[in-house]
């Protein structure tokens, strides 16, 4: 993520603005990267200075930034916990649905669905997220859109996971979680060291940290830190979280 912050600086540098509108400003995509990084404030701080918010007009001149804007408010929820900020993202999802959908942008439409899964997702409902993903899912299997889901990392792969296991629009989500880079030989044990998978299996044991750091004759700040960067990389919040997707990634055998 840094290193594309970096090129997207270097593009402001050299771009030259001619007649022609800018309907996907480098700006934008930078706080599209700031909102994935968890630096909420200098996302939120564009929108600011863009005068972008939830009841503009929509155009499809500005459909990008609005786009982004409804990340940025799914990312204040979600890594804030800023009250109403996705339900703020949700309403104005669906003014951008239904524009794309006025406009005949089925590219647009595939996006706006797939943050609108997202969204309910943040807010706990799973069974809600799986109506937009699958109406997602539809749109894109004709013309083999994998990409805008794979962006979306590990909790557009849960959700796929779980509509999969639900029968929603199973072959589609299968194919897509083939093409994430976890579903690749080896990917998703790399993804910790040895320590932190041992730590992890106790975890998922039910172990406390005190509990592990006695086992493993470590101290209690070590274990808590193997916890801490164990968590950023399954991207979970709680133990059971952490343990559950360790098992969707095999990481951790199925129960």
């Amino acid at each position: 993520m840094e290193g594309a912050l970096s090129l997207l600086d270097e593009a402001q540098r050299l771009f030259i603005r001619t007649p022609l509108p800018d309907a996907r400003p480098l700006v934008a995509l930078k706080a599209r990267i700031w909102a994935r990084q968890g630096r909420v404030a200098e996302a939120s701080e564009w929108a600011r200075e863009r005068g972008l918010s939830v009841d503009d007009d929509l155009s499809y001149l500005h459909e990008f930034e609005h786009i982004t804007l409804a990340r940025v408010f799914i990312a204040r929820d979600e890594r804030e916990g800023v009250a109403g900020a996705v339900h703020d993202a949700a309403r104005l999802l669906e003014r951008l649905l239904h524009a794309a959908q006025e406009g005949g942008r089925i590219g647009s439409a595939i996006e706006i669905l797939a943050l609108q899964a997202l969204a309910h997702q943040v807010l706990g409902d799973t069974s809600s997220a799986l109506g937009p993903l699958e109406r997602a899912l539809s749109l894109a299997e004709p013309e083999g859109y994998v990409r805008v889901f794979v962006d979306e990392g590990s909790p557009m792969a849960r959700l796929l996971q779980e509509a999969a296991s639900r029968g929603v629009a199973s072959d589609s989500a299968r194919r897509l979680l083939a093409a994430f880079p976890s579903a690749r030989p080896g990917a998703a044990r790399a993804l910790l060291s040895d320590r932190e998978t041992e730590v992890l299996r106790m975890i998922a044991a039910g172990l406390t940290n005190r509990e592990i750091a006695a086992r493993l004759h470590l101290s209690l700040y070590t274990v808590k830190a193997h916890a801490r960067s164990i968590y950023d990389k399954l991207d979970a919040h709680s133990r059971t979280q952490a343990a559950a997707r360790a098992r969707e990634l095999g990481i951790l055998p199925l129960l």
